[in-house]
């Protein structure tokens, strides 16, 4: 069965989250997105744990449905459809390696409460649990895998965020060059990274030592409406097991749906504070400093790829999954309509669009533009299709700041002369 996953999210309990991540309001907007699969974040912190025990209950087949009762029926009748949970948390492991200091982020994967449970036990005795959904330990990313072994037999580790300059495995300011390096004998316990916001498979496939290496994409959402920017499309059985196989096998992966990745907030070099964003050949001509205040910039996740890519841009492994760029449907209607994408006004098109079309997946995606054009109006049509073909303009994100994308016209931008400019990707 096709369907689509998003496996890495955030609940009320994490820093800098939407007290509307809740149980029920997750149900609710994974239907209106299109997702059938969604993770719950944040088994770790001991009150979302007793809330997800609470409220979740078991299908038997190492996945949770919220339970009837607490299922308000508020979502569109033509999203309606069946969500289920999977028991997922992101850990920031903060230690000393080969003499640097290393932030690694990692996305925990399990089928049940008792494994939850005995991995909640082990990393108590390391770190607070309850100081933040996403707790940071002082504990080395191998032995964190390590512990998942033991304590979850069928559980699985996999670097989250995959670039991200301060807290990911391969990223500039606080990561390594290699899964061996990070680690060591375990690295083949290591099926697959998730790529995060700022890069895309097109980039990943750059690195030969990514080729056994399932590529996910996730949200990471911190609010209900940011769920599903980035997700995942399974043809498997809807099981824990079938997924995780799926996952160290590739059969059954169909593939990833991304942001662009340009506009991830940390694509490009640059200093936020100075307004300067650099592309990779540029912070070398600068020698690594802003050319404003004479500090050193972020390195982004392109610089980054470049420095560790052994294959030239453009290069595809063979039989690798697809991918589809997006960007959110209320963007798309903000822009139609020359307003906030907080508006009331784009809130009544995608109320009206999902109405008439169903869950915004569709209608990005597989909607024909025809359906489209009558369900709306001839420039939401022409909007979706340009998106489709990749043709939009990207100002690049760079040190924390998102890109800003548009499609029907160039983008304003006050950094370095040059920034702005036209992508036009073939979305494979």
């Amino acid at each position: 069965m096709r369907f689509i996953a998003d496996l890495h999210i955030h609940s009320k309990y994490s820093r800098a989250t939407s007290k509307d991540m809740s149980p029920e309001s997750i149900w609710k907007w994974a239907q209106i997105k299109g997702i059938s699969v969604i993770g719950t974040g944040d088994f770790t912190h001991p009150a979302w744990f007793k809330e997800l025990n609470e409220k979740l209950e078991s299908t038997g087949n190492g996945l949770f449905k919220l339970k009837k009762d607490l299922q308000i029926n508020d979502v569109p009748r033509s999203c309606k459809a069946d969500v289920y949970f999977m028991l997922t948390a992101e850990i920031s492991c903060i230690y000393s390696k080969n003499g640097k200091t290393r932030k690694i982020h990692s996305i925990l994967f399990v089928p049940d409460f008792t494994d939850a449970a005995k991995i909640n036990i082990a990393l108590a005795k390391i770190g607070n649990l309850n100081a933040d959904g996403r707790p940071i330990l002082g504990l080395d990313a191998k032995e964190l895998l390590k512990i998942v072994l033991n304590e979850a037999s069928d559980g699985m580790l996999v670097p989250a965020h995959a670039w991200t300059p301060h807290f990911s495995i391969f990223g500039a300011e606080s990561g390594f060059d290699s899964f061996e390096e990070c680690f060591e004998d375990l690295t083949p316990h290591i099926y697959a990274i998730e790529t995060g916001l700022s890069s895309d498979p097109l980039m990943n496939w750059r690195l030969s030592a990514l080729d056994k290496i399932t590529l996910i994409s996730n949200s990471d959402a911190h609010s209900p409406a940011k769920i599903g920017r980035e997700a995942n499309i399974f043809d498997t059985d809807i099981s824990y097991h079938a997924m995780m196989d799926s996952i160290k096998t590739k059969k059954g992966f169909v593939g990833t749906i991304e942001f662009f990745p340009e506009e991830g907030k940390y694509h490009y070099d640059g200093h936020r504070t100075c307004g300067i964003s650099l592309t990779p050949k540029e912070t070398l001509k600068h020698n690594y400093l802003c050319p404003v205040c004479g500090k050193r910039v972020t390195v982004g996740v392109m610089h980054r790829v470049e420095k560790l890519a052994d294959r030239k841009e453009g290069f595809k492994p063979n039989d690798s999954p697809s991918f589809h760029s997006i960007i959110p449907l209320p963007e798309i209607i903000s822009e139609a309509l020359k307003v906030g994408s907080n508006s009331k006004a784009v809130d009544r098109e995608y109320q009206n669009l999902l109405q008439k079309l169903g869950n915004e997946f569709k209608i990005l995606m597989d909607i024909p533009l025809k359906d489209i054009g009558l369900a709306s109006s001839a420039l939401m049509k022409e909007a979706i299709s340009r998106m489709r073909e990749g043709k939009v303009h990207i100002a690049p994100g760079y040190d924390g700041e998102y890109g800003k994308i548009k499609i029907f016209e160039a983008v304003e931008q006050k950094e370095i002369k040059g920034q702005s400019m036209l992508f036009s990707r073939n979305i494979l």
